[in-house]
């Protein structure tokens, strides 16, 4: 397969990409995956119409920074008009990519009408795409959307056919269905339908998170690309370890005591973006933290010890003493 894909006129590697996950991938996470190889990336999902109404948390979630870069914006609203107006609002951001979110299974975006709730209307869906794609001019506008509503309405190649017609560049497909929210399992077969079914790009998303997954993905899909969501969860290591190994190259899983020098480092990422004082922001890394920590010894009482960490310095304690319970061990094992 080729080594990149182009969504409009934007390049991207295909390894692996990282999903948006609203409250989990904002600036500093993104930051962290794509330093460890993640080949693209999209910001948590915005509101259209509170963008329209000049949310005041605009600029923080549609900020795109060089690093980062390529990026999508990613944008929810099941009303084309505001889907219009918001586009044209975070073009002064400079995303490459505008998303839209057509997958979400949340009740308070579905409630909205928007999400996976435009699933169900694949006419309003054509229409806020068309809409999106007017005002967005050259910059590609794409969309991610889910299998279907429910399991006994799986309609993703239909909503696809519309989405392709109404101007979208390329589709993100997560394997399950809105009532599935992320229980079960994902269906590699409906991204193959799509891919199938459609000329433009598809990206494929659900249950990937390693190396052998990834691999999966792409050949039971045939997707244009892989996109990684939960799977990342304290491990953006994971975007190295897949590009290795597609191109053939040696990699090296980090030690515990690498891990926890990333963790550190991403909590102090956070600390910086943020504009809250220490306490407040240390809130926001305790999730990361203890993903970190996941599948070793103690694991579970480390992890509850994170939700309570107030101070970086906190996490720095936490994190040796994790170091050396695992050391310990080590020698009492031997």
């Amino acid at each position: 397969m080729s080594d990149t894909l182009k969504i409009g006129n934007v390049e991207i590697a295909r390894t692996a990409a990282l999903a948006p996950m609203a409250g989990v991938a904002d600036r500093a996470y993104r930051l962290m995956c794509k330093k460890y190889g993640a080949a693209y990336v999209v910001s948590e999902m915005v509101s259209a119409k509170g963008i329209c109404y000049s949310d005041r948390k605009t600029a923080e979630l549609c900020t795109v920074t060089d690093e980062e870069r390529p990026m999508a914006i990613q944008l929810f609203g099941s009303e084309p008009e505001f889907m219009a107006e918001a586009v044209k609002i975070v073009l002064e951001y400079r995303p490459d990519i505008i998303d839209i979110n057509m997958g979400c299974p949340v009740p308070k975006v579905v409630g909205t009408g928007a999400g996976s709730a435009l699933m169900k209307d694949i006419k309003l869906a054509a229409a806020v795409t068309e809409a999106a794609v007017k005002a967005a001019g050259d910059t590609p506008v794409t969309v991610k959307i889910r299998s279907g509503w429910s399991r006994d309405s799986i309609n993703a190649t239909y909503l696809a056919w519309a989405l392709e017609a109404s101007g979208a560049a390329a589709i993100t497909v997560h394997g399950r269905t809105r009532d599935m929210f992320y229980s079960g399992q994902s269906d590699n077969s409906v991204i193959n339908a799509v891919k199938s079914a459609v000329s433009i790009p598809v990206i494929g998303n659900g249950d990937v998170t390693d190396l052998k997954t990834c691999r999966e993905m792409y050949e039971q899909t045939g997707c244009d690309l892989v996109m990684i969501g939960r799977g990342s969860y304290g491990n953006p290591f994971l975007f190295r370890e897949i590009e290795a190994g597609l191109s053939g190259t040696a990699y090296k899983s980090p030690s515990l005591e690498e891990k926890m020098q990333v963790m550190l480092e991403h909590i102090r990422l956070i600390l910086e973006l943020s504009e809250k004082c220490e306490e407040l922001a240390m809130h926001e890394a305790r999730k990361h933290a203890a993903w970190y920590m996941n599948g070793y010894y103690g694991s579970a009482k480390f992890r509850g010890r994170c939700y309570q960490l107030s101070s970086y310095a906190e996490a720095e304690a936490l994190a040796q003493e994790f170091i050396e319970l695992q050391r310990s061990r080590e020698i009492n094992l031997v």
